[in-house]
């Protein structure tokens, strides 16, 4: 089970969806919902995508394992239980994740007997985060510069967001710009 928040997903997380494909049977791609973060899209906006650009993978991968994408709201671990999932995959980009990582895979494994498995990032995805992407829409004029880090979907999903002057957006753009000058 790939488990995340994917608000929005990436590419980085397309990367490790589609490693993850050739290493396991089956994946779940687990869409939560971060009790801590505000969301930029719906639970029900971030699987659709998620949804719509797997399959478009899958179509272009059909030798690998399926995947499922599902929704879950409380702890992972029960989720993953509850799916009978065996390991989780997980993307690690830096140090910073690593270490982040290892301490949540440790207490996986010790509080739910589940297993985590790496992949590391390909430099390309190194340094995207759905932070960083969330920063660039709500501060960028041309949202066309997340080309190289989102599915054109996302762009477009982003740019309504932005047209619609969403709420995280506006606040985001208000802690760089509190004057609103720029």
């Amino acid at each position: 089970m790939f488990p995340g928040s994917f608000d929005p997903i990436t590419y980085g997380h397309l990367d490790v969806i589609r490693r993850g494909r050739r290493l396991f049977d089956e994946l779940i791609v687990a869409v939560g919902r971060h009790p801590g973060k505000e969301s930029l899209f719906s639970p029900e906006e971030r699987v659709e995508m998620a949804a719509a650009l797997v399959a478009e993978l899958v179509r272009e991968e059909p030798g690998a394992a399926p995947v499922k994408v599902r929704s879950f709201a409380g702890l992972t671990v029960d989720f993953a239980r509850s799916v009978g999932a065996t390991a989780l995959l997980r993307g690690v980009r830096n140090l910073s994740d690593l270490q982040y990582e290892v301490q949540q895979a440790v207490t996986n494994r010790e509080v739910a007997n589940l297993e985590t498995a790496f992949v590391v990032a390909g430099q390309t995805f190194a340094y995207t985060s759905s932070s960083l992407i969330k920063q660039i829409t709500a501060m960028g004029k041309d949202l066309t510069a997340l080309s190289a880090m989102v599915p054109p979907l996302v762009v477009e999903r982003l740019k309504a967001k932005k047209e619609g002057r969403h709420p995280l957006l506006e606040r985001l753009k208000a802690d760089v710009d509190p004057g609103g000058e720029g």
